[in-house]
């Protein structure tokens, strides 16, 4: 785990979906240290569907989870070495109807995660990172 003179956190973890908690842990941490109560509950959600996606690209391997902040608000980045790039599904208003929730097919219902992170942040987006993979990052202000 690496914090920087800013109090940022950046710590390499495996993708796991079990890293999704230990992110969620960090994230709360530092978000009730830097006194962020009012963006918490956005922030952890935010770190949920990032940190899943990126187990979910990269099983196995290593993701990296950044927690930074500055004069615009805090910023939720994580960084994988897939080289797709997320894409939201297209927007449709959803009902149970269009579920299917049979125990064969209840994970493939996903999808979803990157609405609801652009919903909760002020921008989000990719960046190709120079060493190789891209991050995943979303600006919530407060």
């Amino acid at each position: 785990m690496v914090m920087t003179e800013t109090g940022d956190l950046i710590i390499p973890l495996l993708g796991t979906p079990a890293t999704v908690g230990l992110a969620r842990t960090l994230a709360d941490a530092w978000m009730h240290k830097w006194d962020y109560f009012h963006i918490l509950d956005d922030a952890l959600l935010i770190v949920s569907e990032l940190v899943t996606n990126a187990a979910h690209e990269t099983p196995g391997r290593e993701i990296r989870f950044q927690l930074s902040r500055d004069a615009q608000g805090v910023i939720v980045a994580v960084w994988d070495s897939g080289v797709g790039v997320p894409r939201a599904k297209p927007l449709r208003r959803l009902t149970l109807d269009d579920l299917d929730l049979s125990e064969e097919a209840f994970d493939d219902n996903g999808g979803w995660g990157l609405h609801i992170v652009q919903a909760l942040s002020a921008r989000c987006g990719a960046t190709r990172d120079p060493g190789g993979g891209k991050w995943i990052w979303a600006r919530l202000v407060p």
